[in-house]
């Protein structure tokens, strides 16, 4: 039986062998039956053929001079074109500067006006109309209110000392000076070239030339800015020998600097009131009147004074100064 079996086994090993010769012998053919058929006639590669001759090339070189023929008129033309909007640019700037020079853009620091895109204007107008500037605002309590600040050419007098501790101080940044100094200057432009709806009347100086304002003749402003607006500029102007003030109202709401108003302030006729608290002091009360009657009342006579004494002590004899005074 075991001789048998080993018999069995070798049968079926030999089996194994034959069919994968005869797998293999079936790929082989099958692969030289798959395989490209070569010709020994085709040209090699790199090996010009009749196609591809002289007169192709010819031909190719011919279309490309072509093209780069077209490429150069489309460039030139495009050139001349280039150049002429360029001339027309140039002579739209000579005659706009020309306007300038003459004044015929009106205030120098708002530009032309033809230039500035309507939207932009709408939205200047629109931020004025916003602020406190003509009309005020319904604030929910007095915390809410925005103080101005004062300023000449040489002081800024602040509220919100911060950490100098000082109410009066020069402007020590020099963005913060510029801006003083240019809205000192657009005040200027606004009196010395007024609109025709200014409302104030031409006048003429001493020797009948037109009077003209300068920086000396600047007294104070007030300027304070709300964060989502802008800045709100009140300048005071006066000459030494006239009666009255011109104030010109700016603001800048984010932007270049647009006047709102222009107007005289007639002080002829204004009353100018003084309130004096006064507790006991009478001696020095009487120094006082008698300088308030030499300036205030033998010179100007516009001056209203109101004395707030503080208790019982004294206040007849004050009484008796101010009736002396007023006899």
């Amino acid at each position: 039986m075991p001789r048998r079996g080993l018999i069995l086994q070798t049968r079926t090993h030999w089996l194994l062998l034959g069919l994968a010769l005869l797998c293999s012998l079936v790929l082989f053919l099958y692969l030289l039956e798959c395989a490209p058929q070569t010709d020994g006639n085709a040209p090699l590669p790199g090996v010009i053929g009749e196609n591809y001759g002289k007169e192709y090339y010819q031909a190719l070189l011919q279309e490309q001079e072509e093209h780069y023929q077209t490429r150069a008129t489309s460039l030139k033309r495009q050139i001349a074109q280039l150049k002429q909007e360029l001339q027309e640019m140039s002579e739209k700037m000579r005659s706009l500067q020309e306007r300038k020079n003459i004044g015929a853009n009106g205030i120098g620091y708002q530009g032309n006006k033809e230039q500035t895109p309507s939207d932009l204007l709408e939205f200047l107008h629109s931020q004025i109309d916003k602020a406190e500037v003509s009309r005020g605002a319904k604030l929910p309590s007095e915390y809410g209110v925005i103080p101005f600040e004062s300023f000449t050419l040489m002081k800024v007098f602040q509220l919100e000392m911060g950490l100098t501790r000082h109410p009066e101080e020069k402007p020590v940044r020099k963005d913060k000076r510029d801006e003083l100094v240019e809205v000192i200057e657009a005040g200027l432009e606004v009196i010395n070239n007024p609109d025709e709806d200014d409302e104030q009347e031409d006048e003429d100086g001493p020797l009948g030339e037109k009077m003209i304002f300068n920086e000396n003749d600047f007294i104070e402003g007030y300027y304070r800015t709300e964060r989502d607006k802008g800045t709100q500029y009140e300048l005071f102007f006066k000459k030494a020998d006239l009666m009255e003030y011109r104030h010109v109202t700016l603001f800048r709401p984010f932007g270049p600097l647009m006047k709102v108003k222009s107007e005289m302030i007639d002080i002829t006729r204004s009353i100018i009131n003084i309130i004096v608290p006064l507790a006991e002091r009478t001696e020095a009360f009487v120094q006082f009147m008698q300088n308030f009657r030499d300036v205030c009342i033998h010179q100007d006579k516009r001056i209203h004074l109101t004395v707030v004494y503080f208790g019982k002590e004294g206040l007849s004899k004050v009484k008796s100064i101010l009736e002396s005074v007023t006899r």
